[in-house]
């Protein structure tokens, strides 16, 4: 059983493949055995039985009349399991209708009186008979013949069929073991070209010569080595990009510090303070949303399911939150419209990407504007929208206002550029994209984002 379980294992496919081959061979081999030894059995039988249904027809009128003494029956001879050419004969016997045996021939074996007509096995000291009786007008005639010469010469005919394979089944092995190694060749070079790697080599591997049932597997490598490539580049931009944008607002605490040294009066330290602490609250912010960047470009390696969401809830609790700083700009924040279908997705990313759409809209919006949330129906489809009537983006840079760390140039609001760019990265987590345009209603910017309703 072990044997079994090791050759089955998947440990190695060409093992199993020469396994699988050799067993296949001897399951032929043993139904042609089987098939081969039916067969010779089945036509020696009928061979056999022909011969003695013959033999009594030719006795009818040739076996010694009643009345007559019967022949003295031969002389006991030892017998043994296997077949003698004498083994092959049939013996005879003839016996009247009142019970008088008056033919044997040479046998050692007493066949009963009571003889079934026609054919019938019987099985006579420890030994099977086929047996053919014919009833006569004076006597009954019995032709008999031992079975197992019939089952040894079928058994010698099967094996004579099965030997020519057990002799060629070496050869069969190498041909299989050969066959089998040079069709996973090209399995050995792949793992080859990938054991030889460096571990920031991404480069596709060949899919020459390679047969149609690995092809598939190499050919999702490759598109796993480009979205690997595509994270590390995208990673390494990130980096550079996060690094030259906090150069500079370590560079300002660090002159802020400095000037708070110098502070000669309490009035000059009061203000130093003060622009040290809102130079500390621009840093924190930059690292907060950096991470939350980071995290939401991460989140789909994460492989986290994606569960029924209800876009009007979280867009009522995103405009209670920043209802506050609506408030201290004398900005009009409000839901207008609220539907409770549900979308497939990530409630949390969703709700920092409204957040995030919101607060730049509220920046951005002059005192005393307007800013709407909605969430609507629109042919199979939840529509999110974040309309203003702040100063809006030209069409010139509503492409580049979704990239990282751009501002629209001669903005004079604070600000890193990382808002937009973290709510893109949420919108392609659920296979969306953020639209700019201008509102109708109100005059500004709109961003929406459209995602499939939930069914069901």
């Amino acid at each position: 059983m072990n044997g079994l379980a090791r050759l089955f294992s998947p440990r190695s496919l060409r093992t199993r493949l020469i396994g699988l081959l050799l067993l296949a061979i001897v399951f032929a081999a043993g139904v042609q055995v089987a098939v081969v030894y039916r067969q010779a059995r089945a036509e020696a039988d009928s061979i056999f039985d022909y011969h003695m249904e013959q033999m009594a027809q030719a006795l009818r009128a040739g076996v010694a009349m009643p009345g007559l003494p019967p022949p003295m029956p031969p002389p006991l001879v030892p017998r043994d399991d296997r077949p003698t050419p004498e083994a092959f004969d049939f013996f005879v016997q003839a016996w009247t209708h009142e019970g008088l045996r008056v033919f044997q021939s040479g046998t050692s074996a007493d066949l009963p009186q009571r003889a079934t007509l026609g054919f019938s096995n019987l099985e006579i000291d420890g030994r099977p008979y086929r047996v053919y009786s014919m009833q006569t007008r004076a006597q009954v005639i019995q032709v008999a013949q031992d079975m197992r010469p019939r089952q040894a010469m079928a058994r010698a005919l099967a094996w004579r069929t099965v030997w020519p394979i057990v002799g060629i089944a070496p050869l069969l092995m190498l041909v299989a073991w050969a066959v089998v190694s040079a069709s996973l060749a090209p399995v050995a070079r792949v793992r080859r070209q990938v054991a030889a790697r460096e571990a920031d080599e991404l480069a596709e591997v060949s899919e020459a010569g390679l047969p149609d049932e690995i092809r598939p597997l190499v050919h999702e490598l490759n598109l796993l080595f480009g979205r690997v490539r595509q994270a590390f580049d995208a990673q390494k931009n990130f980096v550079a990009e996060a690094a030259h944008e906090l150069r500079s607002p370590l560079a300002a605490l660090r002159l802020q510090v400095q000037g708070l040294q110098r502070a000669r009066d309490d009035a000059t330290r009061e203000v130093a303070v003060e622009r040290l602490l809102t130079g500390i609250d621009r840093a924190t912010r930059l690292v907060e949303q950096l991470l939350v960047l980071a995290r939401q470009q991460a989140r789909p390696a994460g492989g986290e399911p994606p569960q029924p969401v209800v876009l009007a809830t979280l867009a009522a609790q995103v405009v209670a939150d920043l209802v506050p700083l609506a408030v201290s700009k004398h900005i009009d924040l409000g839901l207008v419209e609220a539907d409770a279908g549900r979308v497939h997705g990530h409630a949390e990313p969703l709700r920092i990407l409204l957040t995030n759409l919101v607060d730049n809209a509220l920046k951005y919006t002059p005192e005393g504007g307007t800013v709407d949330v909605s969430v609507r129906r629109e042919a199979g489809q939840q529509v999110l929208a974040v309309e203003d009537n702040g100063p809006g983006i030209s069409e010139a840079d509503r492409a580049r206002v979704l990239d990282r760390f751009y501002r629209v140039p001669g903005s004079t609001t604070t600000g890193s550029g990382l808002g937009l760019a973290i709510a893109s990265a949420i919108a392609q987590l659920h296979g969306a994209t953020l639209e700019l345009d201008r509102s109708p209603r109100l005059g500004g910017l709109r961003i929406g984002l459209r995602l499939p309703l939930r069914t069901g």
